[in-house]
């Protein structure tokens, strides 16, 4: 994409609108996603965080009033600058906090489906983290409103982590010294010292901890950036149209290392069971812009059924493909037709199962590897609970507690160690019978391959 289209537009009536014309957009991108959303008050510079990571002066619209100049969300779909195979998703939202919107939930909203789609959310802020920033951010206690993780009532577990983004706070404007209680301070030793919750049970105290609570507790990874005045005040309107040598230099190395965390730590886009996610993702558009909550465990299976289809649908070009390249050199005999037929039935079949089971499979075979080694430790235990039967009896009968106590129990520990090894011996002496035959077969077999080896480099000398 050469610049940004609008994915999610607000209607007349307040309702937020998937645009076709981006969902034809987000379908034809195949490759996993990294999915960087950047939300936060309206006029605050979001848009020329994410103008920045897309690599442009220009692309997402900055204002230069007092107005909101981004509405709903718009989506700029890039190559990934340094992971190969990948797309970066780029988001940038509508401004939270307008007041000329009317509708209280909108924003809540808007918040949601950036948390929803993104693998990285960024806020962005303005001046410090104060009681007054975070109390702005309502939205994330509102979080559970608007999004559920099971559709059944019964053990409702709002394990949100499970599908929520990373976490970078981008704090704008930041002119404080970095220091708490006399010492300077890292940004993210910043954050946390902001997040900390106050001791105590008052109404006070709860609506001072909950919004603190929800970003510690949905957002496990946090980071933050701290960024001084890009420029003079007379310029910072124009930011789109600035030169490098215009801009502060501490300014531009908080933005480079901002840029390099994004592009270096940022992760593809998965949901729950580790369901990477590519373009097909407008189930999830649609549940929440709706106006219903999205039950995100109904969605994976929606997504997981959409990725099946193009699954089928891929190996089904496969195998036309290489038939209609076959029928160039019609008529053939059967014989041909049929052996072609068999070879791409099989390749077909190769890339559906790449496509649509390898994930499933993957984790299966970890979960089969994961019971083997518990069922071979249960059998060790089995076995040494067993052999130290008399040791636990005499230990209950108190036989040890004699003057020379301690050499007995010694005695009976190595012999009941000497005893596992002649088991443990025993079952590996007889697995290595067992394949006795299949060695004795292959080393016949190898030497024959030795020997016409030996053979065919005599005859060629």
């Amino acid at each position: 994409m050469d610049k940004p289209v609008c994915l999610i537009d607000t209607a007349s009536d307040g309702k937020l609108c998937v645009q076709q014309s981006a969902l034809q957009v987000l379908e034809q991108v195949q490759q996993p996603v990294v999915v960087v959303a950047v939300v936060g008050l309206y006029r605050t510079g979001k848009s020329y965080l994410m103008n920045r990571l897309a690599g442009k002066q220009t692309g997402f619209a900055l204002g230069s009033t007092i107005e909101s100049k981004t509405k709903g969300i718009w989506m700029w779909c890039l190559p990934h600058p340094t992971k190969a195979g990948t797309t970066l998703v780029l988001l940038d939202t509508e401004g939270l906090g307008d007041v000329d919107k009317g509708d209280s939930k909108h924003d809540t909203k808007i918040f949601s489906l950036s948390v929803l789609l993104s693998s990285t959310l960024v806020l962005n802020s303005q001046g410090t983290i104060d009681n007054r920033a975070i109390e702005e951010l309502q939205y994330v206690t509102e979080l559970t409103e608007y999004i559920k993780i099971k559709s059944s009532d019964e053990d409702e577990d709002d394990e949100f982590v499970k599908f929520f983004p990373s976490f970078i706070w981008a704090v704008r404007d930041f002119t404080l010294e970095q220091k708490i209680k006399g010492k300077y301070v890292t940004e993210d030793q910043y954050l946390e010292f902001s997040l900390k919750l106050k001791p105590g049970a008052s109404r006070t105290v709860n609506e001072f901890n909950l919004p603190r609570q929800c970003i510690r507790n949905y957002f496990p990874s946090r980071k933050c950036f701290t960024f001084p005045f890009p420029t003079a005040p007379e310029n910072v309107s124009h930011l789109e149209s600035l030169d490098p040598v215009d801009l502060s230099p501490d300014f531009q190395e908080v933005t480079q290392r901002f840029c390099k965390f994004v592009f270096d730590k940022s992760e593809v886009k998965k949901l729950k069971d580790g369901y990477t996610v590519t373009g097909r993702v407008n189930v999830l558009l649609y549940m929440i812009s709706s106006g219903e909550v999205p039950f995100l465990e109904n969605a994976v299976m929606a997504m997981a059924l959409i990725e099946n289809e193009a699954a089928v649908k891929e190996g089904l070009e496969v195998y036309q493909s290489g038939m209609e390249k076959l029928k160039t050199s019609f008529p053939l005999e059967l014989k041909e037709v049929s052996s072609e037929h068999q070879y791409l039935s099989r390749t077909a079949t190769q890339a559906l199962m790449k496509r649509s089971f390898k994930d499933s499979i993957n984790k299966l075979f970890h979960g089969y590897l994961y019971q083997n080694e518990e069922a071979s430790r249960k059998r060790c235990e089995n076995i040494l609970s067993s052999l130290s039967g008399t040791m636990t009896e005499k230990l209950k009968k108190g036989s040890y507690a004699i003057p020379g106590g301690y050499v007995l129990f010694s005695q009976d520990l190595e012999d009941i160690v000497k005893k596992y090894k002649i088991q443990v011996e025993d079952t590996l002496e007889e697995f290595l019978k067992q394949k006795s035959v299949e060695s004795n077969a292959i080393l016949q077999a190898d030497n024959k391959l030795t020997e016409k080896e030996k053979k065919i480099m005599g005859e060629s000398l």
